[in-house]
């Protein structure tokens, strides 16, 4: 069976805890080996550190998702030191987002950087949102510091010419199913671009679901009605990915692996 990595989820959520157990069979049978499970603010670090404790195929991220800076306590950062002390894991969700509404670019700048500052003392790997705010994040990883194992950019959707010169400041770039939606045209066509040697695949559950005709595990929100991707969705994606580029998933599966050692290897437990 290939061996498939999701390098960005978010198990942890309100609207996928009703399924719990259930996923994570699911993901396994489908040769889900590793997942990179993101908290997003001090409420659900918890929830990861406890999923991860119980699952090993679970790889733990903690950090300040730039939605929820305004949200963050006196303590902090003495938080996400201690969940990082706990077991093996990673930096992330954090970066900066200029979409949301009465968004504040300063604070977000100012949470972001100590944040890559702390991963990059550690030397681990970094998961980094970015909507609206290229430049600027180019900026900022460009004067450093950054781990010198790399950093993800998730579900890039930054400009095709910015791959190479954050490629050269150690990106990694991770491919979406939501990409395949046939309004994503420009972002496919970026993802044509990214080195084969920086590409990873993402879930991004139980956001960003693949189009209906390539969902394999339709789930539904039991108190909203809306559609939900499921983690197990994840062989799906790397199909997708194998279609964009034009090569079989074999291949592809080994090289992502390959790419997801690099990046978050190391952190294994047992």
């Amino acid at each position: 069976m290939l061996r498939f990595y999701d390098a960005h989820n978010h198990l942890q959520d309100d609207r996928l805890r009703p399924h719990g157990e259930a996923i994570l069979t699911a993901a396994a049978d489908a040769g889900v080996t590793r997942m990179v499970v993101n908290g997003s603010c001090e409420s659900d670090w918890p929830q990861v550190l406890e999923l991860a404790r119980r699952h090993p195929q679970i790889l733990p991220s903690f950090g300040y998702h730039p939605w929820y800076v305004k949200e963050r306590t006196s303590g902090w950062k003495e938080a996400l030191c201690r969940h990082l002390d706990a077991m093996p894991a990673g930096v992330g969700e954090i970066g900066l987002d200029r979409w949301i509404p009465d968004h504040d670019l300063p604070q977000q700048e100012e949470v972001f950087t100590w944040q890559m500052h702390l991963a990059s003392e550690r030397d681990l790997p970094v998961s980094i949102h970015c909507l609206q705010a290229w430049g600027k994040l180019f900026d900022l990883l460009r004067a450093g510091p950054r781990p010198t194992r790399g950093f993800l950019l998730h579900s890039y959707g930054g400009p095709a010419e910015m791959i190479g010169p954050l490629a050269r400041l150690g990106a990694y770039f991770s491919l979406p199913g939501y990409f395949a939606q046939e309004k994503k045209i420009r972002q496919r066509e970026t993802f044509r671009q990214v080195p084969r040697d920086r590409l990873l695949i993402e879930t991004d559950a139980p956001d960003q679901p693949l189009p209906p005709e390539r969902n394999e595990h339709p789930l539904r929100d039991p108190n909203s009605g809306r559609e939900l991707n499921h983690p197990a969705n994840l062989p799906a994606v790397y199909r997708f990915a194998a279609e964009l580029l034009d090569v079989t998933v074999e291949p592809l599966a080994v090289e992502v692996e390959a790419n997801f050692l690099r990046l978050f290897g190391g952190l294994e437990r047992g």
